[in-house]
């Protein structure tokens, strides 16, 4: 039967019913031993199906997002660790291929969510993170074009929306940080330009998980020559990289909108120039979209 044309009433069940039967055998289920945290629109599931076609890792059983370090975190542990393969699953890869199964998730507002890094520091103390980054200017874009396409914003002009920016995320971070049950749909779906600010979000994620776990990936890189920039993530996550190699593709694109105004690009590319001479630091050398 092809999901995809499953009824979504139908799809609601069957997902409720596997997470209270996930919730109830969570401490015989693995817990993910890395993440991929964001960005947003920088090619999060491309890489997330690249990873999950690995041998020995298992993704999620129900989401490639679980969503639990950000918006979902008051339905504690067990609910988290029901969304992840049972253990048995795992050591029958470990039997096969002799090394350790991995389980993973892909949720991308984690990066930003104020507490998701702590919450990740203190529930997953020896969890890997993978971040992606993109050319910030189209990222911003990008997510504009998404958040339309998708109901989530109701101003489709990119520069108007920009505009309203400022306003929309008026004390929503702050809030965020203080209230651990506060929610901020702004915040989530409309913070076009400060999504691109790379090097602040990853400087707070450092802070509470160590930069040592924390592994950068210019989505340029990936897509142009897929197989090093994986090579270099198994690395990092210390997964074989003699197994065979996935199909690279392209996921969640959506067609590319209209050209963008020369001028709001004009803005947004000085706007960025400390970002980006920022996350230089992380990426060892100049990011790919300012050296193109």
């Amino acid at each position: 039967m092809d999901v995809r044309n499953v009824p979504t009433p139908v799809k609601r069940v069957v997902h409720l019913g596997s997470r209270s039967y996930g919730r109830i055998t969570a401490p015989a289920r693995m817990i993910p031993s890395f993440l991929i945290c964001g960005g947003q629109r920088c090619g999060t599931t491309s890489l997330y199906r690249a990873l999950a076609a690995h041998p020995v890792v298992l993704k999620a059983v129900l989401h490639k997002g679980v969503h639990y370090f950000d918006t979902s975190y008051r339905h504690g542990m067990s609910w988290y660790r029901g969304h992840f393969p049972l253990q048995r699953s795992g050591d029958k890869i470990k039997q096969r291929y002799g090394v350790p199964a991995q389980t993973f998730e892909s949720s991308p507002y984690y990066m930003y969510h104020p507490q998701a890094a702590a919450r990740i520091a203190q529930d997953l103390p020896g969890a890997k993170l993978v971040v992606l980054v993109r050319d910030p200017v189209e990222r911003a874009y990008s997510q504009h074009a998404h958040e339309v396409a998708r109901g989530f914003e109701q101003e489709r002009d990119f520069g108007n929306a920009l505009a309203l920016e400022r306003a929309r995320l008026h004390r929503q971070e702050e809030r965020l940080a203080q209230d651990p049950a506060y929610y901020s749909f702004g915040h989530q779906h409309h913070a076009y330009r400060a999504r691109g600010e790379y090097a602040r979000y990853l400087s707070v994620m450092a802070q509470h998980v160590g930069r040592e776990r924390i592994h950068v990936v210019e989505s340029e890189r990936f897509f142009a020559d897929p197989e090093p920039v994986y090579d270099e993530v198994l690395e990092f996550l210390g997964l074989p990289t003699d197994l065979a190699k996935p199909p690279f593709e392209r996921h969640n694109a959506r067609p590319r909108p209209a050209d963008m105004d020369p001028g709001i690009r004009r803005e947004l590319t000085a706007h960025y120039a400390p970002h980006d001479e920022a996350l230089a630091m992380w990426l060892g050398q100049p990011p790919a979209w300012r050296t193109a």
